[in-house]
């Protein structure tokens, strides 16, 4: 029989390699137990991709028209706080941003609540936007190929409206007639993939359609969109137009649209309960992923306690609780992640779609690995107090 000192030297000096394979063995020694754990880890994922990827969509609806803009600079009325809800704005302040040096375009925008009257006579709340045909501001995006945002707008009584919204206005093709406000409208384009977040749509128009469309002033217009000249000083523009333009909120894009953001998810019911199950995803993950390597831990302390009889130290029983959770961990997320992609692009049509972009696919690996390192580190506690008679019982 070997000297335990020298079996305890070669164990204590084994590479991580030979560490992995043991650690490796040892999970799979039990099939249905580290099944058992992969599944936890999986659903754990599940849990917080998907939780995770409607509150960042969420985030995202909430500012969709400052989004995609493509303005450097919005001005609002005094008290404005989200792009949907927006308050009545004279005609004049756009020509007063005109006259700032730095401001290279203002353009008029118009976003305004509406009712919407099906061909059965139901209505629909709307969000009615209105812009120029020939605006470089504020237009809609994602046109389906066929047709521009210009021609569109351009048709009389001409609107635009989202695909995903066809069912919901009672929308069959192009060409269709409706109501807005008990004013006829025509179905003159289709975007794809512009949401909302309260799930009124929105409808694009021109400027003089949508004042006539929600029984506006004709000097009426709810924003004025401003793009800074190449090069300009945008602090000293911004200083310039918040003196000039008195009464008026003016704030760059990024600030409006974190603006319209906070509002929707801090100020109302529907955003506080995305942010609570957005957390309680985080912490129920971690709590089953901590929960099932710590069980697991505890089921192979008869083999620790062997290691520990044959002269291994605990340094090397630490090594392997540490890589049994990484690898645990690495599987459980590899599957995960592909689920939650699956489920992702499964529902990329659906009127509440969840997003997982690349960041956010690296946090949940972060928070996944961390976890899973945490409740290796508690179930150590155990190890380090492994009796090695035990195994002689």
């Amino acid at each position: 029989m070997q000297n335990p000192d020298v079996v305890r030297r070669r164990v204590g000096s084994a590479g991580w390699g030979m560490t992995a394979t043991i650690a490796w063995r040892n999970m799979s020694h039990d099939p249905i137990r580290l099944a058992a754990t992969i599944i936890g880890i999986v659903f754990s994922v599940l849990l917080m991709g998907m939780q995770m990827g409607l509150l960042l969509y969420f985030i995202h609806t909430t500012a969709t028209l400052v989004d995609h803009a493509r303005a450097d600079i919005w001005v609002a009325a005094n008290g404005v706080n989200t792009v949907d809800l927006s308050t009545p704005l004279s005609q004049r302040w756009r020509y007063h941003a005109m006259a700032v040096p730095g401001v290279q375009k203002a353009e008029s925008y118009i976003v305004d609540l509406a009712f919407w009257k099906r061909g059965n006579g139901t209505r629909e709340s709307v969000i009615l936007v209105g812009v120029d045909p020939d605006a470089t501001m504020g237009q809609p995006w994602a046109m389906v190929p066929g047709t521009t945002a210009a021609d569109a707008l351009s048709v009389p009584d001409g609107v635009i409206i989202d695909r995903m919204y066809m069912e919901k206005l009672g929308v069959s093709k192009l060409g269709d007639m409706f109501e807005i406000n008990d004013r006829r409208v025509r179905v003159a384009g289709f975007t794809q993939g512009i949401r909302t977040f309260t799930q009124s749509p929105y409808v694009f128009t021109t400027l003089t359609r949508a004042r006539e469309l929600a029984r506006r002033a004709q000097d009426h217009i709810a924003y004025v969109l401003i793009r800074l000249e190449p090069g300009a000083d945008a602090p000293k523009v911004l200083a310039d137009l918040r003196e000039r333009l008195i009464d008026c909120d003016v704030l760059m894009a990024p600030d409006i649209s974190a603006r319209s953001s906070n509002y929707w998810l801090f100020s109302t019911g529907a955003g506080m309960s995305l942010i609570m199950s957005g957390l309680l995803g985080l912490l129920v993950g971690g709590v089953v992923v901590a929960q099932t390597l710590y069980a697991s831990t505890m089921d192979r302390l008869p083999q620790y306690s062997t290691i520990r009889a044959m002269g291994g130290p605990t340094s090397y029983l630490v090594r392997i609780v540490l890589v049994q959770a990484g690898l645990s961990g690495l599987i459980g997320y590899a599957i995960g992640i592909v689920c939650v992609y699956g489920l992702v692009f499964a529902l990329r049509d659906a009127s509440a779609a969840p997003e997982l972009p690349f960041r956010l696919a690296i946090f949940i690996a972060f928070v996944t690995l961390l976890t899973c390192l945490i409740a290796s580190i508690v179930s150590m506690t155990k190890v380090n107090r492994i009796d090695p008679t035990r195994v002689f019982r």
